[in-house]
């Protein structure tokens, strides 16, 4: 079976600052590490190999320390790397960074079944896994928390909020996991040093345009806007009396939840 497992390079969040001016998250405030979401992701990857048997492709995008987080991947049992490192990808929104992996996808072809962890800790949209399979045109499942592969199909118990129920889907197909789906383990000393001798293929925009509109990348294919971010001020726990009639009391309330809104 062949799997692809999708990575990401996120910055510590407990570090993290944020560039309120420009709307964005300032990545070099923060060290990086990999999207715990995808730990996930891969960890079930290494189950279904051990399995069944197969390859596990690792596909990021981003700058050359990206890099980083594709060896660590490596190391916990992906058998090959590709790193999508072009500044023509740069400012990409979940439309375009889907769009911009289904582009190198299209050019591996032959594969059964891709794996996202959910949502990533510094987005989280939840949106780049279904969006890549509408792009890919197959079938995907969200929120799947149980797994269960065989060699004709794939079987997943899906999250809905306290709820879940149960897909079955033939290959190919896109799954997006949630971080119950499994314990990711820790990669083992030599796996490490294994990892740092391993190729990690490159491609840029060019590698890229047999299968690709270049417009379609990076802000250029972006259409996502952020017009201004707002950091709410923390505050001490406030008692309050209302004396005045229930409808009175509850257009008062109603006025200080939506307040921060209409600043």
């Amino acid at each position: 079976m062949k799997i692809i497992v999708l990575v990401k390079q996120v910055p510590v969040m407990s570090q993290v600052k944020f560039d309120v001016g420009r709307g964005k998250v300032d990545r070099s405030s923060a060290d990086v590490e990999m999207n715990p979401f995808d730990l996930n992701a891969l960890e079930a990857a290494v189950q279904i190999k051990e399995m069944v048997g197969g390859s596990i492709l690792v596909i990021s995008m981003g700058p050359n320390r990206a890099e980083l987080v594709l060896r660590d991947a490596l190391a916990r049992g992906a058998d090959s790397a590709l790193l999508l490192r072009d500044r023509r990808f740069a400012g990409a929104d979940t439309l375009a960074t889907s769009y911009t992996l289904a582009c190198a996808i299209k050019q591996v072809q032959d594969f059964h079944l891709i794996i996202a962890g959910e949502k990533t800790v510094d987005g989280d949209t939840g949106q780049v896994g279904p969006e890549l399979a509408e792009h890919l045109n197959i079938p995907h499942v969200a929120h799947v928390f149980k797994l269960d592969v065989s060699d004709e199909r794939l079987v997943a118990v899906c999250d809905m909020g306290g709820l879940s129920y149960t897909m079955e889907a033939d290959f190919p197909v896109l799954v997006t996991v949630t971080k119950d789906v499994n314990i990711p383990r820790l990669p083992a000393f030599r796996d490490k040093v294994k990892a740092r001798q391993m190729k990690v293929e490159i491609k840029g925009a060019k590698e890229l345009a047999t299968a690709a509109d270049a417009a379609r990348f990076g802000v250029r294919g972006s259409p996502t806007r952020v017009h201004r971010v707002i950091i709410p001020s923390e505050e001490n726990r406030k008692g309050r009396i209302f004396a005045n009639s229930v409808d009175e009391a509850i257009s008062e309330i109603l006025e200080e939840i939506f307040k921060p809104f209409y600043q």
